[in-house]
């Protein structure tokens, strides 16, 4: 067996790793999902205004 020890050096470098590889993977998924919801608002928008048909002829919405 292996007696290696993991410095303090080593452990603060892992942890700024992992933090590293949180936050980008945080920023992916937040964009995805905000863009999808962006992109869906303005469908519904577009929708409701007449610019574009109902996806459903029986949900005709109208102001």
């Amino acid at each position: 067996m292996s007696d290696r020890f993991v410095t303090q050096e080593e452990v603060e470098r892992m942890i700024a790793a992992a933090i590293r590889q949180h936050n980008r993977n945080a920023a992916i998924i937040s964009a995805v999902i905000g863009w999808t919801v962006l992109a869906l608002f303005a469908e519904g928008l577009l929708r409701l205004i007449g610019k574009i048909p109902p996806l459903l002829p029986w949900l005709d919405l109208s102001i």
